[in-house]
């Protein structure tokens, strides 16, 4: 079949829900406030209350913040902002690395050894850009290096890319390259069939209109939306970059 066209364009604040939603059901981030974002973006609706509750998503909010002062944009919740974050645009570009440098310094330094802080701010100036699998591949699992299962963790926990192959209810079966580790480096592994969630039974979802063939972002194994192939090159793009800088202080 012919993959659908991607969904019209959504409001900043339901694109971040539809990323942040998952983990934050899971307890990860955020405050407990899941079921009310889920309705807030399932309705692409925007009022203040939204607002407060996605300012307790603490570990992306500086991102946000960040890429929104460096391209003189006042809303941190702009939808070009949100793009940029989890997908990636050409916003994180513009965002100078002695600016991510200070910033990362700024946020961890009390939460990191001096050798480990500096281990990490030194991915700015290598080329790291304030895009979350930078904030998941370095800083999470700097901070995190104790944690079992962390490779498991990386993988679920990245925003990743994949193919459906067939559609049922409430879960779409892929396509998706998972992060292995091999040769004493994080990379991208061959593609593996997956389930992954699209719709909560009598809450619905975000991936509704899809079709075999369509390429779909996923978080903690949830179905976030629809990509265009311009989304699905970016995300790949930096992805790649911070597998790169990450493998070099592995």
């Amino acid at each position: 079949m012919t993959p659908t066209q991607p969904h019209a364009a959504v409001s900043g604040t339901t694109r971040f829900v539809r990323y942040a939603f998952m983990p934050n059901r899971l307890q990860y981030c955020g405050g407990d406030d899941s079921r009310t974002i889920f309705e807030y973006a399932v309705a692409d609706a925007r009022e203040a209350p939204l607002d407060r509750l996605l300012r307790k998503f603490t570990g992306a909010l500086p991102y946000l913040a960040l890429i929104a002062r460096r391209n003189g944009i006042a809303d941190p919740f702009d939808e070009r902002v949100v793009e940029a974050y989890w997908i990636g645009n050409e916003l994180l570009d513009r965002v100078e690395a002695v600016e991510l440098y200070n910033d990362l310094k700024a946020r961890y330094g009390a939460q990191l050894s001096a050798r480990t802080m500096e281990r990490v701010a030194a991915k700015a100036p290598a080329g790291a850009r304030p895009h979350h699998s930078f904030h998941v591949l370095d800083v999470w699992r700097q901070t995190e290096r104790g944690r079992n299962e962390v490779l498991a963790t990386l993988d679920s926990c990245r925003i990743s890319w994949a193919t459906v192959r067939s559609i049922e209810p409430f879960e779409l079966i892929v396509d998706r390259s998972p992060i292995v580790f091999r040769d004493g480096a994080l990379v991208l592994g061959e593609p593996q069939t997956e389930r992954v969630t699209r719709m909560l039974e009598g809450e619905g979802g975000f991936v509704k209109s899809v079709v075999p063939g369509d390429v779909i972002s996923i978080h903690w194994s949830w179905a976030c939306e629809v990509l265009t192939g311009t989304q699905q090159r970016s995300l790949e793009r930096y992805t790649r970059l911070h597998l790169d800088l990450a493998n070099q202080t592995i």
